[in-house]
C-alpha cells in the first residue's frame, strides 16, 4: 500500500519538500503501515454528534491502530551543552514517532483542535528536522470531502435517529449551547437542518483543524524546508451507525 492508494480511496494527500520520495526510498516500511491504517480506519456518524469530554472516540481508535505498529508517543528532548555544561534545552512532544534504522518519521493527529494547533505542529517539525531528530513530518486532518459534507452527515444521522427538537438529542448526550437554543427552532420540520448548521459551525467551523487551513499554513511556508506529508481523512470513512441500546 501506497499514497496512491489513499488518493484512490478518497483521501486528501500533499507532499512537500521531497517528502514523497524520502518515504518511498527510506521509510518503505512505515508508509505501508500508515497506509494501511488509514485505509481501513472508519468514523460511525454518530461518533460526530456525541457529547463527552476529552478526545474522541475515533481518535483514540487511530492512535491505538498507531501505536501497535510501533508509531509511539515520544518526547523529543534537544539540549545545548558549552564546555560540557547544559546551557539549554527543549523539549517536544511528538503524538506519534515511528524510528528505524534510516530516521525518523513524527506524525501528529489533527482532528478537531483550533487552527493554530498546525503552526505548533508544523514549527515543531522544523526544529526537529534542522536538528536532524527527524526526516519527515506528517499531518492528519479531516479532509475536504469530509469537511463540506459535515453538515449533510450530521444531519442525516439526526433524522435517521429520529431527532426533531433539543430533547431528542439527549440520546446523543448532547446540551445545546444557548446560542443553538436561541438560533434554532424549537422543534418540527425543519429543526435537524437549522440545529446541524449550527452544530457543525460550533464544532467543526472554520477556525478549527482541517484541510484547508492546514494548506493555508503550507503556502505561506510553514514548516520549511522539513519535508511533509499532509493526509485528509475522506467523508467516504464515515459510515452510518446506531446507538446502542440502553
Amino acid at each position: 500500500m501506497n499514497l496512491s492508494d489513499l488518493e484512490t480511496a478518497g483521501f486528501d494527500v500533499q507532499t512537500v519538500n521531497h517528502a514523497k520520495a524520502v518515504l518511498s526510498t527510506d521509510f518503505p516500511e512505515p508508509l505501508r503501515e500508515l497506509c494501511g491504517v488509514l485505509l481501513s480506519f472508519q468514523i460511525a456518524d454518530v461518533e460526530l454528534i456525541k457529547g463527552g469530554g476529552g478526545e474522541a472516540e475515533s481518535t483514540q481508535r487511530l492512535r491505538r491502530s498507531l501505536t501497535d505498529r510501533g508509531w509511539i508517543k515520544r518526547n523529543i528532548v534537544i539540549r545545548k551543552t558549552v564546555d560540557d555544561i547544559e546551557r539549554a534545552a527543549i523539549s517536544h512532544e511528538i503524538d506519534h514517532v515511528r524510528r528505524t534504522d534510516n530516521g525518523a518519521i513524527a506524525l501528529e493527529v489533527e482532528w478537531n483542535n483550533k487552527d493554530p494547533f498546525f503552526d505548533r505542529d508544523l514549527e515543531n517539525f522544523q526544529r526537529l528536522h534542522s536538528e536532524g531528530a527527524i526526516s519527515i513530518g506528517i499531518i492528519v486532518t479531516r479532509g475536504e470531502s469530509l469537511q463540506d459534507r459535515m453538515v449533510e452527515i450530521v444531519a442525516s444521522c439526526a433524522t435517521n435517529h429520529g431527532v426533531r427538537g433539543f430533547k431528542d438529542l439527549e440520546q446523543f448526550d448532547v446540551t445545546p449551547t444557548a446560542r443553538q437554543r436561541g438560533m434554532v427552532k424549537a422543534e418540527g420540520d425543519g429543526f435537524v437542518e437549522d440545529w446541524a448548521r449550527r452544530f457543525v459551525q460550533d464544532k467543526f467551523g472554520s477556525a478549527t483543524t482541517h484541510w484547508n487551513k492546514l494548506r493555508e499554513r503550507i503556502k505561506r511556508g510553514v514548516g520549511n524546508p522539513c519535508p511533509l506529508l499532509l493526509i485528509g481523512i475522506p467523508a467516504v470513512s464515515i459510515f452510518e451507525d446506531r446507538l446502542p441500546q440502553v
